[in-house]
């Protein structure tokens, strides 16, 4: 969710009884100050930031959520170890991300309170072991007793009920919300995404980190030159600086990294973030009702 989810659009989410978060990986330390502070002006209900930790900003990111009382942490992408005690020192809660069964055992070990379990389908950097959903999230609860939140390839209620069949307790949706109204990604992207169709999308970048993309220019770039058997650091000189911001931010859809979920295939129209929470809970409801229905 970087470059789409700024301090607009965890508000809403937050005011319309989600849990909003802010996606600190493409801010710098006074821009992420600035969108908390915004944040709390928008909303007086609880929300929270994503700390990206192999970012170089990350110890700074987390001295700024200790100073600002930021109530809840999502950590992802390193090791849930690092931050998790001296942020619930604080009276923080902290969630990590994680993708495989190993690092959601380290994240019981470290006292985390819950973890986010996320699947093959997810967009942006993704886990190498391609694990989708449906088979990670069991396998999680199977391993670990603390709450368990599901991400990667959830949009709708029914999805959203599949997960807690499969033993989550709450989901994480970020695709959907890439293309609600309060997202600060540019129009452009944000119509490409609902432009979307199956197939759309693909994982790629395995050799420097996975990363899944809508198929652009850039992304057709990236294949043949992997293809050829480029090095990890002739990809990082292909990806160099900005490509993120170039596509999700600044609306280059054929220059820029264009980085969303399979799910985007299901996405249809640019709504409020409010009115996506309304729908995903009707239909979450709906779909219960359904359930019960069916006789064994």
């Amino acid at each position: 969710m970087i470059w789409c989810s700024g301090w607009e659009l965890a508000s809403a989410v937050s005011n319309a009884g989600g849990l909003g978060l802010i996606g600190s990986g493409s801010m710098t330390p006074d821009i992420l100050r600035e969108h908390i502070c915004k944040c709390k002006a928008a909303t007086s209900k609880p929300f929270g930031v994503n700390i990206p930790l192999l970012y170089p900003n990350a110890d700074e990111f987390i001295k700024i959520v200790i100073e600002e009382k930021v109530p809840i942490v999502f950590t992802s992408a390193g090791n849930p170890g690092k931050w998790t005690s001296h942020l619930k020192q604080q009276g923080i809660k902290v969630v990590h991300v994680i993708a495989n069964v190993k690092f959601a055992k380290k994240c019981e070990e470290v006292g985390v309170d819950a973890i986010v379990a996320e699947g093959f389908e997810a967009g942006g950097h993704n886990g190498r072991e391609e694990t989708t959903t449906m088979v990670l999230i069991p396998m999680i609860r199977e391993a670990v007793s603390i709450p368990l939140i599901a991400a990667g390839g959830i949009a709708t209620g029914m999805g959203m009920l599949a997960a807690m069949a499969l033993g989550a307790e709450g989901v994480q949706i970020g695709s959907r919300f890439a293309a609600s109204e309060e997202s600060s990604g540019h129009i452009n992207f944000k119509q490409k995404i609902i432009a979307s169709l199956d197939g759309d999308t693909q994982l790629t970048l395995k050799k420097v980190v996975p990363v899944r993309m809508i198929k652009n220019k850039f992304y057709f770039e990236v294949e043949q030159k992997e293809n050829e058997g480029a090095s990890p650091e002739q990809l990082k000189e292909l990806l160099g600086h900005g490509r993120s911001r170039k596509g999700m931010f600044e609306g280059d859809m054929d220059e820029g990294e264009l980085e969303i979920g399979q799910v985007s295939g299901l996405i249809k129209e640019i709504k409020p973030a409010a009115k996506i929470v309304e729908e995903i809970m009707n239909e979450f409801n709906k779909a219960k009702e359904e359930l019960l229905k069916i006789k064994i």
